[in-house]
This record gives structure tokens, sequence and C-alpha cells, in this order.
């Protein structure tokens, strides 16, 4: 057994003793106990939504990746009092060179609010694995960021993602945000998974929270990437105010790369980063045979060159493996459509949200049953990904802690906690992964594993197979 076996193991152990994990027909089910009540919003004038001072300050400052490859960064910020200056200051470190690049300026109104004025601009040939840092507000009050580009897309290239899902801005979620900050685990980039701010549990879908939640996550946002995967909360679909375009104030205020993966609509697209290749799916878009999503996810996979992003991870909201009754098999129709491709190229993993509660799979798939052969059961599957719900970012909604007894034997490890992750990729073969719940301090991993690439060391990594 290698280092990262021994590491593995001593993990497994530490986590037992300390959960007083119950074992059942599937893996085990936590009997970490929390508090059940809902966490409320954090108020209005709470800190981490203040305005930043200055005449036109640019605030909601937030970027993502920008093009496929990680060699541009779409910079995106919002002002009150006037559009001010579309610019975008930048410069690497150790650097006296500073470029300039314009961006552009929209808005828009759902239903009695009118937002700010929003600006998108796209800073492009970057040089890799460099700190960059950033000035937006030109000409008014100027405020300076940073962030570090990816290393060069490669098989053995070292990266950290952090995992959040279903984040909202309860104090429950500013205490995820905290936990992933303070991980030492240091995550590069987050792969967020849906359902941002939860504006929609208010009056009118007041978008009000759309700004708060923008200025409560900037601290995180603004100097490291959030890619970003849509939920049921972005739809904001309210025919009853005369609001029937879905995801207008979402696609207004946060824009992806989509056009550079050859996407027809940003709410599905693909992106390279370091060795990784993340393909981002809507679990809320059309996704029928024939439909655009259907046909670029089909285009889509056999592009994947595993030889230079070995690690295949794929995002979506609605989970197609779980055992939670919160959102039971809502995500299998999109399951039973595209599972048969996953096992086929061999998905390394897929993150979902939706339910907020955590759990991760064995790897297994469904994909026998042809209507009248009745076999319907999920089966071990050395091909197929392992499917991890991270739903618990903390939002006003509470948790989901009603799960389906006995738990099935594909189900490896779940708790209703809140909490994050993070995907470690090591080289083209391993990856650790650990999953972090906000009761605990900010090293401790509650459920951990060690990946194995499914295209380079096709190995059964299962934690019963490792224990």
């Amino acid at each position: 057994m290698g280092a990262s076996g021994t590491t593995f193991v001593l993990a497994v152990l530490a986590a037992t003793v300390l959960n007083a994990a119950v074992l059942c027909s599937g893996g085990s089910t936590s009997s970490f106990v929390r508090k059940d009540e809902k966490s409320g919003d954090m108020p209005l004038d709470s800190d981490v939504f203040k305005v930043p001072p200055g005449h036109n300050a640019p605030q909601q400052v937030h970027i993502t990746q920008g093009d496929h490859v990680g060699k541009a960064v779409i910079v995106s910020w919002v002002t009150v009092e006037e559009p001010g200056s579309n610019t975008v200051m930048y410069w690497a470190e150790n650097s006296d060179h500073k470029h300039k690049a314009k961006g552009k300026v929209t808005k828009y109104k759902f239903y009695n609010y009118t937002s700010g004025y929003i600006h998108h601009c796209t800073i492009k040939n970057l040089e890799s694995d460099t700190k960059y840092y950033y000035e937006v507000g030109i000409d008014h009050t100027t405020r300076t960021f940073w962030f570090t580009t990816p290393p060069e897309v490669g098989p053995d290239v070292p990266y950290t993602f952090g995992l959040i899902g279903d984040l909202g801005q309860t104090y429950d979620s500013n205490s995820t945000l905290t936990h992933y900050e303070q991980n030492p685990t240091k995550g590069q980039t987050v792969l967020f998974v849906g359902d941002l701010s939860y504006a929609d549990n208010y009056p009118n879908h007041d978008n009000v929270r759309w700004d708060t939640w923008a200025r409560f996550v900037e601290r995180s946002v603004a100097y490291q990437p959030w890619i970003w995967t849509a939920g049921n909360h972005e739809l904001d679909y309210a025919p009853e105010i005369g609001e029937t375009k879905p995801f207008k104030p979402f696609t207004h205020r946060y824009h992806v790369p989509f056009k550079a993966s050859n996407s027809t609509a940003p709410l599905w697209y693909s992106i390279k980063r370091a060795s990784a290749y993340i393909i981002v799916l809507s679990s809320y878009s059309a996704y029928g045979k024939y439909t655009p999503q259907y046909k670029w996810l089909e285009q889509e996979l056999p592009k994947v060159n595993r030889s230079e992003t070995p690690w295949l991870i794929v995002l979506l909201h609605s989970p197609w493996y779980n055992s939670n009754h919160y959102h039971y098999m809502e995500g299998e129709s999109m399951r039973v459509m595209f599972e048969p491709w996953f096992v086929k190229y061999k998905v390394d993993v897929v993150f979902a949200g939706h339910v907020h509660a955590y759990e991760r799979s064995h790897r297994v798939s469904n994909i026998a049953y042809n209507v009248v052969n009745g076999i319907c059961t999920p089966v071990n599957d050395l091909s197929a990904p392992v499917y991890v719900t991270i739903g618990d970012g903390g939002n006003i909604e509470g948790l989901a802690n009603n799960m389906t007894v006995p738990q099935p034997e594909y189900s490896a490890f779940r708790e209703a906690s809140f909490g994050h992750a993070t995907f470690d990729i090591k080289n083209r073969t391993h990856a650790y992964y650990g999953w972090h719940r906000n009761q605990d301090g900010y090293a401790v991993q509650a459920d951990t594993m060690w990946f194995s690439n499914r295209y380079w060391n096709p190995i059964d990594d299962s934690t019963s197979a490792q224990s």
C-alpha cells in the first residue's frame, strides 16, 4: 500500500470514530446530529452586505473563467449612481506595464425592481500560473483586487477545486463560506452547483437580495473564479407578476464563456482548467433528444482528450442518485437521457446540489433497463462516476434530514449537515476529496475519498475497497 492509501485508511478510521457512523444496507448514514431549525437570512444591515464607500464605487465584484482554456477572465461588477467606466485596468505582479480592457454594461427590470449598471469585461491573453491585479471604477472610486491564473492545461497539473452549492445568505451560509476560506486545503477555484441568492423566496422575488448576495460573496469570488451552474432558484419564473423570461436576473448578472465551447446558451458549457475538463449542464433547460442541450453534450463528450485533461467532471443541479425524500427522483429523467454517455466516456465525478444535505455514492450505473426487461437496479460499475450531492451551503430553507430507510446500496455516505468540499487533483491518476461540515474545525474532514482516475487508473476506489 502506498502513502496515499495509508493516508486514506487513517482518514477513514478517524472519520468512523468522530462520526460514530451507523452501518446499514448501503454505506453509512452519519449519526452526527445538528439543530434542525432553519437559519434566517442575515439582516440587510449586516456587515457582510456593506456597500463599499465612495461615489459610484464598484460593488458585487466577481470573476469567472473567460475562455475555454483558462487564459481569460470575465470581470463583472455593478455601479449604482451612474454607469461609470467600463474599463478594467490589469497588470501582472512584479510588472510595471498596465493593460486596459473595455467591457459592456447592461441592466434589467424585474417587476418593481430596476438593477444597477451591470458591467462585464473579458480580459484576454493572460499568462499561465501568474498573479494579476485588476482595478475597476476608473475615474470615480477605484477598487483593486487580484487573482491567479491556472497553470497551463496538462495531464499531471495539480489543482484544487472548492465545491459549494445552494448557498443563500443566512448565518449558516456565512459559516460555510468562512470554512471554505479557512480550509487549509486551499481551493483555487469554486465549482458552484447552483442556487445562489434565494431571492425568489421573498415577495415578488425581491431582487435586492441578488444585490446583497453578490456583496456577501465578493470576499471570495472577486479573488478566485467561481464556475457557475444554474439551479431552480435561478429560474425566477413568475408569471403571476408578469415575469415570464426564465433566468433573467441570473443571466444578466453572471456571464460565462459558453460560446468558447460552441454552446448556444449560457446554461450549459464546458471549460478546461489545469488537468480537468469541466462540463456544466442545466437541469432546468430542455434536455430531451434533439434539443440544443442534448445535441451539444452529444458532440461535446467525444472532444474530451483524457491525455490532455484526464479528470472529467460534470456539474449539474438536480442529483441523479439521491436517497433523501427531499427532491426524491427529480433528476431521474435527465439521468435516463445522459447516464449511458457518462459511463461510455468514463466521467470521474458528478457534483450536484438541490438537496440540502450531503451524500456520496459508490460507482454505480443503472443503464440496462429497456422498459420490458425489468432490470432497473443500480449496479456497481467501475466505468461510472461517483455522484456527490453537496447542496448543503446553508440556505434559508434549512436542512433536508428525511432520508430513506434503509440506506440504498449505492449510497456510500450521507449526512444532513451544512458544509463544503474540496477536490484536490494530485496528478493524472489520483485526486483527494474531502467534505467539511460547518460544526467542525476548519481542518476537520467528515468524509474523504481517494479518487482513481477512470481513464488512467480505473481500479476500484470505493471506500469499502480501501478500508
